[in-house]
């Protein structure tokens, strides 16, 4: 009977022991994600413009958002109010009778009182962190939507929305480090819109008239490019090339203007120069005509006029800098009298 309560005793601080020893290594883990937390927050961007312009200096700080999603507090919380830290609108969702749709960038609050919607856009326009004065331009980048975002996981805790007007920073950054005077449309095509009573339909009416401004002022310009996020799966937007992950690009020229052939010959000469140095990067050409489709997007202001899809909006803004890179380097090539590389 001694023998048998010696043993029960044993087993007991036995798994006390095991118990108190996983306490202390959960303990010391749990100080080591909060302290590394803590510093990491020091490293951190609080604003798109600050992001830009750490991304600029370090193409690797990207990676401070990863690691801080990481953090077992978070995770923790997370797990036992199902309430996560990286994601604010989750709050809103869970507290305030907020909803978010699905691959959506807008919360819309439901008040069956006043009987109608607000909607919250999370998505937010992006001023020039860099502005710099281009007296003779060679390329004019713009959006005609310049809040198709890309993925903002691991971000939004930190006011970062990625999205096509960071994508044409980076861009305009990349050609002028090339040589390539490079100029983005820093209006505001939203408040445009809205304050001409137009919808989203009217981007590009929207679009053209600072394009026409652009055109007019400038006669040095060889390029056009109107920048935007394709509304495709991470599968069809990724593509893998020695080991590094890209957003795929796909150029879009329209045919029901007089005069389409020299922008589709633009367009071709550059998928041919991407496809030469980097199979599987490009979707690819694709021409739009007939009814149903816009078959103009402004194409028609010049002959020097590109279209470009550059990823969609599952891809991060790693695999977008990756292809800026690409397409920096093959527009130098195509332009010429610009930097070596």
């Amino acid at each position: 009977m001694v023998r048998h309560r010696k043993k029960f005793v044993a087993k007991k601080r036995k798994k006390l022991g095991l118990l108190k020893f996983v306490f202390v290594v959960a303990s010391i883990y749990l100080l080591y994600s909060i302290v590394t937390g803590f510093f990491l927050k020091f490293q951190l961007a609080n604003s798109n413009q600050e992001f830009i312009e750490r991304l600029l200096q370090d193409s690797n700080h990207h990676i401070l958002y990863e690691k801080s999603n990481h953090n077992l507090f978070n995770r923790f919380l997370l797990w036992i109010s199902n309430v996560n830290l990286q994601k604010p609108t989750d709050m809103l969702e869970s507290v305030f009778g907020y909803e978010k749709g699905e691959g959506s960038t807008t919360l819309v609050y439901h008040d069956a009182s006043e009987g109608e919607d607000l909607d919250l856009d999370l998505s937010n326009y992006i001023q020039d962190p860099n502005p710099v004065d281009i007296n003779n331009p060679r390329v004019y980048i713009y959006n005609t939507h310049q809040l198709e975002a890309y993925s903002a996981t691991n971000f939004e805790a930190y006011n970062i929305t990625p999205n096509v007007m960071m994508a044409s920073y980076l861009f305009k950054e990349k050609l002028n480090k090339l040589g390539i005077s490079t100029m983005v449309e820093t209006s505001n095509i939203t408040d445009f819109l809205a304050i001409n009573g137009w919808d989203y339909a009217s981007s590009y009416k929207a679009s053209r008239f600072y394009m026409l401004d652009t055109v007019n002022k400038y006669d040095s310009l060889d390029l056009l490019i109107d920048l935007h996020r394709d509304a495709i799966g991470k599968e069809l937007s990724t593509a893998q090339i020695n080991g590094k992950s890209y957003a795929k690009v796909l150029f879009v020229v329209g045919l029901d203007y007089e005069n389409y052939e020299p922008n589709l010959t633009l367009a071709n000469t550059l998928n041919d120069m991407i496809k030469a140095k980097y199979p599987g990067l490009s979707r690819g050409v694709i021409k739009k005509t007939g009814a149903g489709v816009n078959g103009i997007y402004n194409q028609d202001v010049a002959d020097h006029v590109i279209l470009i899809e550059c990823g969609g909006m599952e891809n991060s803004i790693e695999e977008v800098m990756n292809t800026i890179d690409v397409l920096s380097i093959i527009i130098s090539e195509y332009l010429g009298d610009g930097n070596e590389n």
